[in-house]
């Protein structure tokens, strides 16, 4: 395969390779990546010769900041025809890596976001490092966590992927371990040996050599105070709660969460808590797919990319502008039928 291609796909030694190779763009998801890992997936599952799966970023940067959100403006700004498609490949592929069959070797270091936690989180064999910061920032662009992300922070220890997802803020592999986000950490500066290690004697040889106990993580030593303040019925309780506690990491964390949109706090908040009852990943995703055909028509959506990444200015105007405005029938008109629902 060409360099310049978005994606290289390779196999060596009964290991396929895939490479997500938009460094520049520290590797954000378009439609022909996720195309392409879908399709070496499917060829290698049923591929005796291949007995595992590697995915990696290209760069120093990360393995994936995410989805091209400003492709999905774009077409949210049209008929928003081909946002709908991408979601709707792409969470397939979600859960296709979800229920994969073969060793699934997520090397997850660096910037892993949104989308790219969905190519990373949900495989059988997920590898985080000290340089791993990873994180469900959509709140802050007005969207609300997809990619089978409510899944995971529905099923942390306590009420942490609530403070993960209404924050938006990024967190460490040492938090990704304790959250259930991945499973292993190997140093960032083994990394290379790692993934050769893969390669040449399997996943199971390398992370015996290669993996070492994780640091304690920084979110889990904060359990008492966030499991104390995100138990409220609203966002609006929340935020009381988190403002009247004496901690400051809590006072901090609603500051942060009052710049986020109030509808996609709203639904979030309530995307979470569903999620928590769902069965699988494609219940989950099927959910979120409601969720982000919905968000496409909303005003945040736009704004929220146009504030952080098209105009720059950091200064989105939010509509609703405030959480009392955002009452039960808003919320809930996010979760209806998207009329064709995604299928598996």
């Amino acid at each position: 395969m060409a360099e310049n291609e978005d994606i290289l796909v390779s196999v060596r030694n009964g290991v396929g390779i895939v490479t997500l190779n938009r460094p520049k763009a520290i590797n954000s998801l378009n439609d022909v990546m996720v195309a392409g890992l879908q399709q070496a997936l499917t060829t290698w599952e049923n591929d005796d010769s291949v007995r595992s799966v590697l995915l990696t970023g290209a760069g120093e940067r990360g393995l994936c900041a995410g989805g091209d959100v400003v492709a999905l403006r774009q077409s949210a700004l049209g008929d928003g025809s081909s946002a709908r498609q991408f979601w709707s490949d792409e969470y397939r592929l979600n859960a296709h890596i979800g229920r994969y069959r073969k060793p699934y070797v997520a090397v997850m270091d660096g910037i892993v976001m949104g989308g790219g936690v969905g190519v990373g989180a949900h495989g059988n064999v997920r590898v985080v490092t000290d340089k791993t910061k990873m994180g469900m920032p959509e709140v802050g662009i007005g969207f609300i966590p997809d990619v089978g992300g409510t899944y995971l922070l529905a099923r942390t220890p306590g009420l942490l992927g609530l403070h993960a997802a209404l924050t938006g803020a990024p967190f460490s592999g040492a938090d990704a371990i304790a959250l259930g986000f991945a499973d292993h950490f190997v140093p960032h500066e083994r990394l290379h040996d790692f993934a050769e290690a893969v390669i040449t004697d399997g996943h199971e040889d390398a992370l015996n050599s290669y993996a070492e106990e994780p640091p304690p993580s920084a979110l889990l030593a904060q359990r008492d105070w966030i499991d104390s303040c995100y138990a409220g019925d609203t966002v609006a309780d929340i935020l009381d709660d988190l403002r009247a506690h004496d901690e400051q990491a809590a006072r901090d964390a609603a500051d942060l969460i009052a710049t986020r949109s109030p509808i996609a706090l709203s639904v979030t908040l309530t995307a979470v808590r569903r999620a928590g009852h769902l069965r699988t990943l494609e219940e989950v995703l099927q959910q979120e797919f409601r969720v982000s055909v919905a968000s496409a028509k909303s005003h945040d959506f736009v704004e929220g990319i146009r504030a952080q990444l098209v105009d720059k200015d950091r200064n989105p105007q939010w509509s609703p502008a405030t959480l009392a405005e955002c009452d039960d029938a808003a919320i809930d008109a996010y979760f209806a039928s998207a009329e064709p629902d995604l299928t598996f």
